[in-house]
């Protein structure tokens, strides 16, 4: 599928006027799927993620461009008028525009949707703000870190011993762009019918609270907070990070006669499978406490490779526990072309992670890679404006591009 016309969002224009994660990403998945996304940033500091993490040549990091492949950038600076109106000329050129200004300050700008609405009534435009836009939290920043604490998520993760924990990545940043992402597919569908553009409105605890999913009804059955289970699963026993005799595992039997297999096949005690106590899912995770000293101790007993070996031939899911730079670097993930090298004008070329979307068996191409920073603005405002090279020198002269 590398003809560009063969992609499922070719022809769409996304103005993508969001920084750092939530936002971007959610430009990065309609870039992924073939849309073409033009990110506006400042013209001097760029996305406030050039300058988080490892530095890549001039203007990149690897924060950067973990979530702005398949871009182009162009640098405006949208405080000045001349910004502000070829800005707007950009949204009439485009179908969707995606912002996460704290609240009120793109309307101040004279860019938010309310102004754009009559004009361009196809305009499909995504808002992501922290906190509810229509609550009295609207103008409150947001930040995955605060809001994995609010929204309860690290009073789930951690080891019950140990004090609340964030997700190793922003989680809630990641599925809220994820999320908007849905709500601009479906706004697009449903122009497709009516003619009709959509404002959606996405706010990140509202996204976080929705990860809680299981954990979080059973709070609410509950009516208090759930034991955290660390590397375990609330739900299903046994499932988990086991240690074996030299280094760790995950086991994962997901019903009663993968159960029976583990305890006949794997770690060879029937007794176990047998035992009233451990017949049942539900029996196992309410004798919790029996089963898991039993489990730990026959594991601990046996290598990893005789355990992965037995366990795959009798159908119980299991695997390593492979390192980042293992797993990035693996076999699977290079068959997979999960990692591709992309040409870099300063450092020749920079490994980028590739969409994990396939249509009729084919991975979408990484198109192009995270931009330099404004390396699209000449390109992009003579190719969609019209702008003569003399009119953006100009324009260069008095800092708005």
């Amino acid at each position: 599928m590398t003809d560009k016309s063969a992609l499922p969002l070719s022809g769409v224009r996304v103005l993508d006027f969001s920084r750092v994660l939530a936002g971007p990403w959610c430009a990065m998945v309609l870039g992924d799927l073939g849309a073409e996304v033009i990110k506006v940033e400042h013209p001097e500091r760029g996305d406030d993620t050039r300058d988080w993490g490892m530095r890549i040549g001039a203007t990149e990091t690897a924060y950067f461009n973990s979530v702005n492949r398949n871009k182009r950038s162009v640098c405006l600076d949208l405080k000045t008028p001349e910004g502000q109106t070829i800005a707007r000329d950009l949204i009439r050129k485009s179908d969707i525009v995606i912002q996460n200004f704290k609240f009120g300050d793109i309307e101040r700008l004279g860019l938010g949707y309310d102004a754009l609405k009559d004009e361009q009534p196809g305009l499909i435009y995504c808002s992501i703000t922290g906190y509810d836009r229509t609550g009295p939290e609207a103008a409150r920043p947001g930040y995955d870190l605060v809001i994995q604490g609010e929204s309860g998520l690290m009073a789930l993760n951690g080891e019950p011993t140990q004090p609340p924990l964030k997700f190793g990545v922003a989680a809630v940043d990641m599925m809220t762009g994820m999320y908007a992402a849905q709500g601009v597919l479906a706004a697009l569908y449903e122009r497709e019918k009516t003619g009709k553009g959509r404002h959606i409105g996405m706010a990140l605890f509202d996204c976080g609270l929705m990860i809680t999913a299981y954990y979080g009804l059973e709070a609410l059955l509950r009516g208090n907070d759930p034991p955290r289970y660390g590397n375990a699963h609330p739900s299903i026993m046994p499932y988990g990070v086991y240690e074996a005799k030299d280094g760790p595992l995950v086991v994962a039997v997901g019903n009663n006669s993968q159960f029976i297999r583990f305890c006949n096949d794997v770690i060879e005690r029937p007794d176990i499978a047998l035992d009233e106590r451990f017949k049942t899912n539900l029996a196992r995770t309410q004798h919790r406490d029996e089963l898991m000293p039993e489990i730990k101790r026959e594991l601990a007993q046996r290598t990893r490779s005789d355990l992965l070996a037995c366990m795959s031939r009798v159908g119980i899911p299991c695997g390593e526990v492979a390192g980042l730079h293992e797993a990035l670097t693996s076999t699977r993930a290079l068959q997979g072309g999960l990692v591709k090298d992309m040409p870099h004008p300063v450092v020749g070329s920079v490994p980028v992670l590739a969409s994990p979307y396939r249509f009729d068996g084919e991975r979408l191409p990484v198109r192009s890679s995270p931009p330099c920073l404004g390396e699209g603005t000449d390109d992009v405002l003579h190719e969609l404006l019209g702008l003569s090279a003399v009119t953006l020198a100009g324009l260069r002269e008095r800092g708005v591009v």
